[in-house]
Formats: C-alpha cells, sequence, structure tokens
C-alpha cells in the first residue's frame, strides 16, 4: 500500500513538472497584442478628417506665399514669397480690413450691451406678452437678408448713414441682437434664481445681482455670444455690398474688388483670404476655453 501511494505521489508530480513547463512555455511564448489597426485606426481617422476639414485653408495659404508665376503650378515645392502681401499695401485692402475690423467690434459690443440685459429681464421677470417678444425678435434672425435691404437703403439715404461704419454696425446689430437675445437666455436659465435672491437679501439691488452675480456665472456663456456675434458680422458680405460704396468697404467686398474683367488677381485673393482668416483665429483661440465651456452649458439641459 505504500508503495503504491509512493509510486502514485511520483506519477502525480511527474505529471505537474511536465504541466508546469507547459505553463511556463506558454509565459515565454510573445503574446499576441491587438492588431496595428485598431490600436491606431482611430487615430490616423481623426488625422485624415482634420486634414480634411483644414485642406481648403492650407491650399489658400500656400498659394498666398507661392510666386504669381508659380500661381497654377503642379509641383508642391517652391521658394516662399511676400510678393501677395507686398502688393495688398500699395491698395486700399488695409483701409477695408481695418473697417471689418471696426465694424465687427463696434456691431458685437453693442449688441451685448443691449442683448445681455434684455436676455436676463426676459428670463427672470415675469410681465405680459413676454413669449411673444422673444418670438419677434428670433423673427428678425430668421427673415432672409434682402427682407431688410430695401428699408434699410431708403433710410439711410435719408438720414446720411449710407457707406458709414456706423451705419453698417447698425445692420449688424439687428440680427445679432437676436442671437444675444436666445443664447443668453440659455444661460442665464442654468444660472439659479436663489443666488440673485441671496443678494436681495444681502442688500444688493436688482442690477447689482446682475452685474455682481448673474453675469459672471455666464461669463462662458457670454464669451461664446462673443465669438458668434463678431463671426457673423465679420463674414457678412451682402449688406456691406449694398450699403457702402468707397469709405466703408469692408474686407470681403475689398477681395470681390480683385477679380477683374482682365484677369483674377490669384495672388492677392490668396494674401487678402489668409489675412481675413487670422483675426477670427485669433479671437477663437483666445476665448476657447470659455467657447467650449459656453457651449456645453448651453447644450445640456437638466
Amino acid at each position: 500500500m505504500n508503495s503504491a501511494s509512493r509510486t502514485l505521489g511520483a506519477a502525480d508530480l511527474a505529471g505537474a513538472h511536465e504541466e508546469g513547463a507547459g505553463l511556463a512555455g506558454l509565459d515565454s511564448a510573445p503574446r499576441q497584442g491587438p492588431p496595428w489597426w485598431r490600436v491606431h485606426g482611430r487615430s490616423l481617422t481623426v488625422v485624415l478628417l482634420v486634414l480634411l476639414v483644414l485642406s481648403p485653408f492650407l491650399w489658400l495659404v500656400q498659394l498666398a506665399f507661392k510666386p504669381a508665376a508659380d500661381i497654377f503650378g503642379d509641383s508642391l515645392l517652391f521658394v516662399p514669397t511676400l510678393e501677395g502681401f507686398a502688393s495688398l499695401l500699395q491698395g486700399n485692402f488695409l483701409k477695408s480690413f481695418g473697417n471689418s475690423l471696426l465694424v465687427s467690434t463696434l456691431s458685437t459690443g453693442f449688441s451685448l450691451l443691449i442683448g445681455v440685459p434684455a436676455a436676463y429681464a426676459l428670463t427672470r421677470w415675469e410681465f405680459k406678452g413676454r413669449d411673444r417678444i422673444a418670438l419677434w425678435i428670433l423673427v428678425t434672425r430668421m427673415a432672409p437678408p434682402i427682407a431688410f435691404t430695401i428699408p434699410f437703403f431708403l433710410a439711410y439715404q435719408y438720414l446720411g448713414l449710407q457707406d458709414t461704419v456706423i451705419g453698417l454696425a447698425i445692420v449688424y446689430l439687428t440680427f445679432n441682437l437676436a442671437i444675444v437675445i436666445w443664447l443668453m437666455q440659455t444661460f442665464f436659465e442654468a444660472v439659479p434664481a436663489s443666488l440673485e435672491e441671496a443678494a436681495w437679501i444681502d442688500g444688493c439691488g436688482v442690477w447689482q445681482a446682475f452685474w455682481r452675480v448673474a453675469l459672471p456665472l455666464t461669463a462662458p456663456g457670454l464669451a461664446a455670444t462673443a465669438v458668434m456675434c463678431f463671426i457673423f458680422s465679420w463674414n457678412d458680405f451682402f449688406y456691406a455690398l449694398i450699403l457702402t460704396r468707397t469709405n466703408a468697404i469692408t474686407a470681403p467686398v475689398a477681395i470681390v474688388n480683385f477679380l477683374q474683367y482682365e484677369g483674377w488677381e490669384w495672388t492677392k485673393i490668396a494674401a487678402s483670404g489668409t489675412l481675413v482668416m487670422f483675426p477670427v483665429i485669433v479671437f477663437t483661440v483666445l476665448v476657447r476655453k470659455y467657447l467650449v465651456r459656453g457651449l456645453m452649458a448651453g447644450g445640456v439641459k437638466d
């Protein structure tokens, strides 16, 4: 009996040793990871999509630095030149660029100055016809621009505001105001009214509670709204084409003047297009933190 037990124990030990050797062999074998396309596929897809979206802008920028003689060449290798930007200095494009900057800044500032308190009032105060007023404000943004062009054209001729920076800023104010009011209403609704009521108990008035409590809490939304207003004003072409002649011409209209019967000045078009993109990119980068927070806050509802 003891001999059989010893024999069985030896056999078991031998089998366990072979099994252990087999497991050791498995551990030493190279492990098969996920395929490369599963690991890097998403990153490559994102990179390709970004390049696809940016390809028109990249093409325009490389065209701006290309010599005029190679503008239609197939080669991507060329000696960069600034002749396109230098030619803009000889004309009135910089004045038009300054007009765009001034008009967009004034329109954005006026829109925020009027629209933010209006949005606060529509959000917090109960009065008759509040919903109808908000709807009519939105209609001014939904209507096509041609519906307002002739009234503005005739009124500006009478008032002497045609071909002026102030006149164009007032026009942009009309459709930016709807954006400000409707966007800021969403952000003010996200702020608990109890915070302002607590400020009233501490001795603040209505406007002090608005300025010290509600407005700082909606700063991300304010930045997002300002970016939207600035971009809409900066990109406008229709109103600027109809309501300006020489003094208040904006950059989009000035670029069209490079398309002449004698030929299209591609170097100027590419250089001016690159310059036109620059302020919007810089403005967006400066407020990108608040822009993302503001857009996310406006898109989430409890």
